[in-house]
Order: structure tokens, then sequence, then C-alpha cells
């Protein structure tokens, strides 16, 4: 997967929710945004948990109201994450062994950016994207 690093594929700049966000926030926010989940954050930027469409459509299944769940309730907590300087084969790797579609990106522990396995597909198929 030649040299590239987390850096080189992840997008940035990452619109993440904070743990007291209305669950009905980002789904609408998910919703808009055209994509499937996002990292959770503390004020200072680091990553507490991901949510995902999975994680709001389970706790509308378990009769709860989204506008008053908070996201702390229902996001996967300690999620996999990478360090910038993480090679891309390994990003791809823990997605694989996980059965994961997104990966969120730290540097000196705070978010720094987003990769998910399309990320990682473009960068294979149209490397002239990408800077070493």
């Amino acid at each position: 997967m030649r040299d590239l690093k987390a850096a080189n594929v992840m997008v940035s700049p990452v619109v993440s929710a904070r743990v007291n966000t209305a669950a009905k926030d980002v789904a609408l926010q998910l919703l808009s945004g055209r994509y499937s989940g996002m990292p959770v954050t503390d004020d200072e930027g680091k990553i507490l948990g991901v949510i995902t469409e999975l994680d709001l459509l389970d706790a509308v299944a378990a009769g709860r109201d989204l506008s008053r769940t908070p996201v702390e309730e229902i996001m996967a907590k300690d999620p996999i994450t990478a360090d910038v300087d993480t090679p891309i084969s390994k990003v791809l790797a823990r997605m694989r062994e996980a059965h994961i579609l997104r990966i969120p990106v730290s540097e000196g522990g705070k978010l720094v950016g987003m990769i998910t396995r399309y990320d990682i597909l473009k960068s294979q198929i149209d490397p002239t994207l990408f800077v070493l």
C-alpha cells in the first residue's frame, strides 16, 4: 500500500459530537452530511467514542427518545483509533479485524482527521491525489 500514513489519507477537518449532544442532533447531522457515523470528543478534542447510524437505530428500536438521549449513553466507547503516523496498511488491518467503516485519527491525543474504507480505496485507485 505504498508508504502512505494515516495523515496522507485522512479527511480533515472532521465533524464531531460532544458527549452531551442530543442523539437527535447527531442523527440530523448524519442525514444532512451524508455520512454514517462520527467521532465523539471532549472539549479539548480527545476522542471518547464513535456514534453511528446503527447506534441511533438501536436506540430507537429500544424505545429511546433521541431528543432526550445524550450521545454518551449510546455511543461506542473506547473506539479504535489511529495516529497520524500509522501506516495505512495497519489502519486497514484494524478496520478489517473489527469490521468497522471508519477510524478517527489523532495527533497528540486529539482528533485531527477521519479515515474511511472509501478514503483508503481512493488512495490506491488515484494515487495522484495523495502526497507522500
